[in-house]
């Protein structure tokens, strides 16, 4: 494949870098590739949040959160959180709510500053997860099966190289 492949995910699908080859010499090859792993992240997100709400009753924040909490055995204190996940406070607070209400998490405060509440998964979570974990695993290996283990390796060489260059950009106050 070239830089100026054409798709045809479904009739009547148009994205972001479909529009943009549409003219390519409009676009600048950064942005054409931008817009690239802007759609694969796309599609991918899309199909993740579809098959979590159709096999689990769930969402991809819920699973996201999960995933934190999954790494923290002794559990995690709310702002610790929204910084790992990148998202508001607000946002964590909402889903803090629902999990706790479903079971999945549990929600202390601390002894030393009843300010700061601590949220762990239950046992009950921690089983739901694993469950909603290994089949989130297999979608991820299904949607990415034809890439080949070499191309796998090569793209994450390359994809690490534009992180870093990202990160010392913002670094520099670009």
């Amino acid at each position: 494949m070239t830089g100026n492949d054409t798709f045809d995910i479904a009739p009547g699908w148009v994205d972001g870098e479909t529009k943009a080859l549409e003219a390519p010499n409009d676009h600048r090859a950064e942005l054409r590739l931008w817009l690239r792993l802007l759609t694969c992240t796309t599609l991918v997100e899309s199909e993740v949040r579809r098959r979590l709400r159709e096999e689990f009753d769930s969402t991809l924040p819920r699973f996201d959160l999960m995933a934190q909490l999954e790494r923290a055995p002794d559990g995690m204190v709310l702002g610790e959180v929204s910084k790992r996940m990148m998202v508001s406070p607000g946002n964590i607070t909402v889903l803090v709510e629902r999990l706790t209400e479903s079971g999945h998490i549990s929600r202390t405060t601390l002894q030393t500053d009843r300010r700061v509440q601590v949220i762990a998964l239950t046992p009950f979570g921690r089983a739901e997860f694993e469950k909603m974990a290994v089949r989130h695993a297999d979608w991820i290996s299904e949607l990415f099966a034809g890439l080949a283990a070499s191309d796998s390796g090569v793209l994450m060489d390359e994809l690490a190289k534009l992180k870093r260059s990202i990160v010392a950009s913002l670094a520099r106050g670009a």
